[in-house]
Formats: C-alpha cells, structure tokens, sequence
C-alpha cells in the first residue's frame, strides 16, 4: 500500500506529468502558490479591487459606478480571466486542496461575495451619496477582515473563523 506521501500528483495541464509530494510542492512554491495548500493569494486581488472601489466612494461618488461594475468571480473563474503565469497550475492546486482547507477558503469567500453583490444591489437602490458612502464604509469594515481571515487560510493558518463575531464589530 501506498504512503500518502509517495502518491503521484497529475498535472492535468497541457502535458500531463507524475511528480511526487516535494515535486509538487517545489513546482507550485515556484508559481507563487501556497505548497502547503495550494491556494494563492492573487485571488484575493478580486476582492481588494472591490475594497478599492468602495474606499474611493465617500470622496468620489461617481466611483459607485465603477464598483457596481464589478463581477464576483470564483476562484477559478478569476484565474481563467487573469495574467498570473501559472493560472492553470493554480487552478489545479485549487481542485487538489485538502477538502477542509479549501471548505473553509470557499466558506469565506463566498461571504465576501455575498456582501459585495448585497452592497451593490443595495445601492442600486439608493440615490443619495451619502447613503452610498455610509454602504461602502460598511462594506469595506466587513470585507476587510475577511480578506485578512483568507488570506491565512491560503498561508496555511489553521485558526477557526467567527464570521458572525466580525460581521457584528
């Protein structure tokens, strides 16, 4: 019986290749992913070009327009879409993930989404500036720790996440 260790990693890019653990870990260190859990942070970009957009409301306005432009990717979708040089790696990786990992990387993103298209339906509906600028400011309270909670998650910080502790302070 095979060792987990010693159990081939597919590459099932352009070329297929078998490589072992530190194979695979030393390829994907090289493309600026996570060895250890085969996450990136280039896709946390996604969701800081939101937090961005939402900084600039308050004294720019017009920048509402420019945030209600912006499209929730997932992960893949957002690698599809981008210049990162190992983009099929790293989507890859994603799918190879440790089930736990990734569940708790989706859990988080999937609320940062949830927030961003609820602020933007929201203020779709609005037509005041300061009431904009009071969404965004919200948002971007609750966005950003999120970003900060994924972005452990993807350097392998094993800490547990209390979404509702953030969403509440």
């Amino acid at each position: 019986m095979a060792s987990a260790s010693s159990k081939p990693f597919r590459i099932s890019t352009a070329k297929r290749i078998d490589l072992d653990r530190a194979g695979w870990q030393a390829m994907l260190a090289a493309a600026n992913i996570n060895p250890r859990t085969g996450l990136a942070t280039d896709y946390l970009n996604h969701f800081n070009e939101a937090i961005m957009l939402l900084e600039m409301i308050p004294d720019m306005p017009e920048c509402a327009a420019d945030f209600l432009d912006w499209q929730p990717r997932t992960y893949p979708e957002h690698f599809t879409a981008s210049n990162f040089k190992a983009r099929d790696l790293a989507i890859e990786a994603y799918e190879q993930a440790e089930p736990d990992i990734r569940t708790q990387f989706d859990k988080l993103t999937d609320d940062m989404t949830t927030i961003l298209t609820a602020v933007a339906s929201a203020m779709k509906g609005v037509r005041q500036d300061k009431t904009r600028a009071i969404l965004a400011i919200q948002a971007t309270n609750w966005i950003k720790p999120l970003v900060t909670l994924a972005g452990g998650v993807i350097n392998g910080e094993r800490g547990e996440t209390d979404v509702d502790y953030i969403m509440n302070h």
